[in-house]
């Protein structure tokens, strides 16, 4: 285990390496949903934000209400970058190299993990400064902050196993770039931008049975004082069930010599 977690340390330095040498991959990742969230606010929130989003008020309503659908989102928007990574080390012989070393396999994909997981971070932190900025506002304390940054870290966690397991399993660097776009229309299928009352019946049940929504519906009632309910206890399930099965999948093509 020592060795494990020693080996895994230096891949996540090579990861961290790779972002700072490559800035602009980070400064994407992190640009689409500051993005997705300034066309939300100024674009579309005076039509559809609460009471027609009319004025700053308006908006900065329809801020708060979107802000963690948004940050649901920057976790999905460094799943392909992580996806294209693996499978680039799969396909140009590093991590044969790596195989021929004496190091714990599961350093290979702990280092891609830990290196996603701190640019998800980054841009959550981004993406929350913006929506201060903008008109988001949280009646949250500091313990609230935290379970809700706990919640979505766990999220991260599991999306980016997903990422790895999707990166392993693609026969070419190209098409495990497009591996993980499916999961960037989830929150759009969720309580992320709309209340889930007001679809239709079957997009409505849908929408609010997959994992995107309880995670969102989490974070949204602990940093703006709402309801909560089930949703943390269904948020944090989906998590386990997500990183348990994508570890599994992971582990299984890495075993096969091939992602």
């Amino acid at each position: 285990m020592t060795t494990a977690l020693a080996d895994s340390a230096i891949m996540l330095r090579r990861n961290v390496k790779h972002m700072l040498r490559y800035p602009s991959m980070t400064l994407f990742m992190i640009l689409m949903p500051v993005l997705f969230l300034l066309l939300f606010v100024y674009i579309l929130g005076g039509t559809i934000g609460p009471g027609g989003g009319a004025g700053h008020a308006g908006r900065g309503a329809y801020a708060t209400f979107i802000t963690p659908g948004i940050l649901a989102l920057t976790a999905v928007a460094v799943t392909t970058s992580t996806a294209v990574s693996v499978a680039s080390d799969m396909t140009t012989g590093i991590a044969a190299r790596f195989r021929a070393m004496p190091i714990a396999r599961v350093a290979m994909l702990a280092g891609h993990v830990g290196g996603a997981v701190i640019q998800t971070v980054l841009g959550m932190v981004a993406v929350t400064a913006i929506a201060l900025l903008v008109g988001f506002r949280a009646t949250a304390n500091a313990a609230d902050w935290l379970a809700a940054a706990a919640i979505l870290i766990m999220f991260a966690f599991a999306l980016t196993w997903l990422a790895v397991a999707l990166g392993l399993a693609a026969k070419t660097v190209e098409s495990a770039s497009n591996a993980p776009t499916p999961l960037i229309i989830l929150p759009f299928l969720g309580s992320g931008f709309a209340a889930t009352h007001s679809m239709p019946t079957a997009v409505r049940w849908f929408a609010e049975y997959q994992p995107f929504t309880p995670v969102i519906n989490t974070v949204r009632g602990l940093l703006t004082g709402g309801p909560i309910g089930h949703n943390a206890a269904i948020a944090i399930a989906w998590c386990l069930v997500i990183t348990l099965g994508s570890c599994l999948w992971a582990s299984r093509r890495l075993r096969r010599g091939r992602g």
